[in-house]
């Protein structure tokens, strides 16, 4: 039986159909190719944004281009398997793309519309490029034209991956654009640190052709079970006017503590938690968009000893039972850049330079059924200095807590700053701070740091505290490399420093300063609807007890370099 958190770092290596049309390749060519691709979604430039000349009237026609995952007009790409690949993949529908666009015929137009609908394509799982282009007519009207292409989303998951010396299995089937809708479902069987799972999803964005959107979950354990219903309409542009949702989340497992990246005692946890909300706006005023909330949430956490324990007795959380109303404020700055190698590779990136404040407060009462009366808080903030053309600075901020009798709890202030210089075309110095600080911190909040969690020369949740901090510094290599047309290559040296700490940790463990280096390779896996980046990295530890490996192997799926 498997113990662990509910929500550990993923690690996911998608080897699928990119695999088999790795083989196809070997066999058909018998030699890797390198591509230097200049267009926008291979630009080898650090900054690729253009000023179009200013147009002026009402949308006109609208024409979408919807492009295979191969273009055969390229010989590179006119391969055997990869025509049979486009002749069994369902192109994604141009109503499906349509409904997305910010901008429909008689609209004024818009060059911000047009630059966030693109934004709102990229998002999406199923599609690798995407571009709105307007041509001014002499008649005062502005023609838009879309294209995108698609990527292969049918993905037979048959899954290894390895990080801190665990291993994580996944056997199943996942369809990320299901008939060209636009709709994702997965079956699968998962077994990692934690548990074994089957696990069943389904998640439609634009339900119905709406901006509403569903995604609902279900996962039967080997320690309990656990199910997520999601529904509503987010505010989906910076000029939408009202967003409202409702989500439901209820699960029964066992959760463990980890000293040293072994597990030193376990607990039962029963969850309960809905939220619904609502949420007003006056729209994109000036580049900022200023919104307002107010919600309901029931959060309910049952915790207990295990039956028939595997590890010795520990610690147990106490219960916590909590409805209350919510309010809050958002402010939203309307800054982009489109850059590229930064955190893909020669693949379009939107990467926010804007100012984002938001504040949620509730209260919990008796009186409302909660167990204690407490003052709910939730602060969060970002912001980014620089271009992407030298160096830039992404900062983010965000508070959490409860005032309960004039003492908080579980209050966690969080803080990150992420350093990017460019050094040459293709190679970036980066440099990442993220400290985490709590104060009476609930047990099962606690903070973790290890081989999943940034920490990469030790094993998996080897510190465990209230508070911890975590450097990395990075030198990145991105590649014209473009192997087979699958895979965009890079690489990376990299240093990580952390440690965690706090009086009341479960763990027993000396919460040293903990170092290390390493190297590894990343892979964009262009082609795949999973859309991440495989990393393969050797870590070496540098502190540490004595009984930790010289050389921590680790393969993943992220979601950047």
């Amino acid at each position: 039986m498997k113990r662990g958190n509910h929500d550990p770092a993923r690690r996911v290596a998608p080897w699928t159909l990119a695999a088999l049309l790795l083989a196809e390749s070997l066999l058909a060519q018998g030699e890797t190719e390198v591509q230097d691709d200049q267009s926008l979604s291979g630009a080898s430039t650090a900054a690729i944004n253009v000023s179009p000349a200013p147009m002026n009237g009402f949308v006109g026609d609208i024409s979408i281009v919807n492009n295979n995952i191969f273009d055969l007009s390229d010989p590179a790409e006119n391969k055997a398997l990869f025509r049979f690949a486009n002749r069994l993949h369902i192109i994604t529908r141009q109503e499906v793309i349509e409904r997305q666009l910010l901008l429909q015929a008689g609209d004024v137009y818009s060059a911000q519309a047009a630059e966030e609908s693109e934004r709102l394509l990229r998002q999406n799982r199923y599609i690798h490029e995407a571009s709105v282009v307007p041509t001014q007519r002499e008649n005062g009207v502005v023609d838009l034209e879309v294209t995108t292409t698609d990527v292969w989303t049918l993905i037979p998951k048959l899954q290894f991956s390895r990080s801190g010396g665990e291993n994580d299995l996944a056997i199943g089937l996942k369809e990320q654009n299901l008939l060209g809708t636009g709709i994702a479902i997965e079956f699968a069987y998962r077994s990692d640190p934690d548990r074994d799972a089957k696990i069943l999803k389904f998640s439609d964005r634009n339900l119905g052709g709406s901006w509403y959107g569903l995604s609902t979950a279900y996962s039967s354990n080997s320690d309990g079970q656990d199910y997520a219903v999601e529904f509503g309409k987010p505010f989906y542009s910076l000029d939408a006017r009202n967003s409202n949702g409702l989500s439901v989340l209820d699960y029964d497992r066992v959760d463990s503590f980890y000293d040293r990246g072994e597990v030193s005692s376990e607990y039962r946890h029963q969850a309960s938690t809905l939220a619904t909300g609502y949420g007003w706006s006056t729209g994109l005023q000036d580049d900022w968009v200023r919104r307002y909330f107010v919600g309901f949430v029931s959060d309910e956490h049952q915790f207990s000893e295990t039956a028939n324990a595997l590890y010795p007795p520990g610690p147990v959380p106490s219960d916590r039972k909590l409805h209350y109303p919510t309010i809050g404020i958002e402010f939203v700055e309307d800054r982009y850049e489109k850059a590229s190698n930064f955190e893909q590779i020669d693949r379009v990136e939107d990467r926010y330079f804007g100012t984002r404040v938001r504040a949620q407060l509730g209260y919990a009462s008796e009186g409302l059924g909660s167990d204690r009366d407490a003052l709910i808080i939730n602060m969060n903030a970002q912001t980014g200095f620089g271009s992407s053309e030298k160096t830039s600075l992404m900062l983010a901020a965000a508070l959490e807590g409860r005032l309960e009798q004039g003492e908080m709890q579980n209050f966690k202030v969080t803080m990150g700053a992420k350093y990017f210089r460019r050094l040459s075309e293709r190679t970036l110095m980066h440099v990442g701070l993220r400290g985490v600080f709590g104060s009476n911190v609930d047990l099962d909040r606690y903070v973790e740091l290890g081989g999943d969690t940034g920490l990469r020369g030790y094993p998996l949740r080897y510190q465990t505290g209230e508070s911890a901090v975590l450097l990395t510094v990075e030198q990145r290599l991105f590649t014209k490399w473009y192997p087979f047309r699958l895979f965009r290559v890079g690489g990376a040296i990299f240093f990580d420093a952390g440690r965690v700490w706090g009086s009341g940790a479960p763990s027993v463990s000396d919460n040293e300063l903990l170092r290390d280096v390493g190297f590894g390779l990343r892979l964009g896996a262009d082609r795949s609807g999973l859309g991440r980046m495989i990393h393969v990295d050797l870590a070496f530890p540098l502190d540490g007890q004595d009984d930790i490996d010289s050389m921590q192997f680790y393969i993943s799926a992220k979601n950047s370099f």
